[in-house]
């Protein structure tokens, strides 16, 4: 796919910006329906930024074979065809609504705050499919203010410009930037069936090791089988692992809980986190949860599978988002119904399988 420029699309308000044309602000509004009401969105260097792809925010799949099959001009083409046309939600869409949640709730309790979630709809698309995307956001009643159109080049440049805190995408090669710019990333996929999920608490289900954690441990394992793992994990049982990816994501995570907390809803709080290990608890747990500890974290629950299947245990968690960096698992939680992230980071990672998992890995509009 190649096209010319390097599009960026803000929108703030009424504010509509076509690429190669003219277009009134009244004659964009004709195409738009009623947005939600406005509400200011936090200042960048204060909130706690979830970058996402229009693919993973909404069910693009027909868009995406007609640009497979047809051509960009085809795709554009039809895309301003269906401007007033929304697009479904997508696997990512329950989780930014719970996001929009726990702002809710946090302006409820300190209405002059700027720590909130701040979603940014961020795109390799071109700024024509524009109006289709902000049409959709104001049908689904979604509060996402800032927006990247990057016409075709990659977005990875932008993510850090935006202070992103987390960058969803269903293209596991922008994913794989991202994480080498030290941006916490996951390729994100689509189960056939999602689990139905609460609509009023956050739910974050990580993995362990090569996710929150490095991947030192799983390298002894992988070179040297399970025993000689548990004895290193028994050796270095009090010296903290070091980070993962995604650990700053669940600090910020924590961070907003704290002040639910201070507030007297530890018990009732919104978000909730999870560990959800294939680690045995008494061979090498203790090692796990030191580290959390030592790091000043808290998790709300921990569960040790000692190497049982992840997906049924993730069913009854019903989260809104699960990362793991080994497709066995991804796959596994995606069959019950969980939206699962692989995170391609440490020695476990290995090129996504597509046991019926739709992630594409041709070039395509994300």
């Amino acid at each position: 796919m190649s096209l010319n420029n390097s599009q960026t699309l803000t929108i703030s308000g009424q504010d509509v910006v076509k690429n190669g044309s003219q277009h009134s602000l009244e004659d964009a509004n004709t195409l738009l329906k009623p947005s939600t009401p406005s509400k200011k969105p936090p200042k960048p260097e204060n909130s706690i930024t979830i970058a996402v792809s229009s693919r993973v925010l909404f069910n693009m799949e027909k868009e995406q074979q007609i640009f497979e099959q047809q051509g960009m001009e085809e795709y554009i083409k039809y895309q301003v065809e269906h401007e007033t046309e929304p697009f479904s939600p997508g696997p990512a869409f329950s989780f930014v609504k719970a996001l929009e949640a726990v702002n809710t709730q946090l302006r409820d309790l300190y209405p002059e705050s700027e720590e909130l979630f701040d979603v940014v709809l961020i795109t390799n698309n071109h700024a024509y499919v524009g109006l289709r995307l902000i049409n959709t956001i104001n049908h689904h009643q979604l509060f996402i203010e800032r927006f990247c159109m990057t016409g075709g080049n990659s977005p990875i440049g932008y993510l850090k410009a935006y202070n992103t805190n987390l960058y969803l995408s269903s293209d596991p090669v922008k994913v794989h930037e991202a994480l080498g710019e030290g941006i916490a990333a996951a390729t994100m996929f689509t189960p056939d069936k999602m689990t139905e999920v609460s609509e009023t608490q956050l739910r974050v289900a990580f993995d362990g090791d090569a996710v929150l954690f490095s991947d030192e441990s799983e390298q002894i394992y992988k070179a040297h089988g399970l025993d000689k793992f548990f004895e290193h994990e028994k050796a270095h049982e009090n010296k903290p692992l070091d980070h993962g990816p995604l650990k700053g994501f669940l600090e910020v995570l924590g961070k907003l809980q704290k002040k639910f907390y201070a507030k007297g809803q530890r018990m009732d709080c919104p978000i909730r986190t999870y560990l959800v290990t294939a680690r045995s608890a008494a061979s090498s747990g203790a090692r796990a949860l030191k580290t959390l500890r030592l790091w000043g974290l808290e998790i709300d629950e921990a569960l040790f599978l000692a190497g049982a299947p992840k997906g049924p245990i993730l069913e009854k968690i019903r989260p809104h988002i699960f990362f793991d960096d080994q497709m066995f698992h991804v796959e596994g939680a995606a069959e019950m119904g969980t939206v699962a992230c692989h995170v391609p980071y440490g020695i476990a990672q290995r090129v996504p399988e597509k046991k019926g998992l739709k992630d594409k890995e041709v070039s395509s509009i994300k």
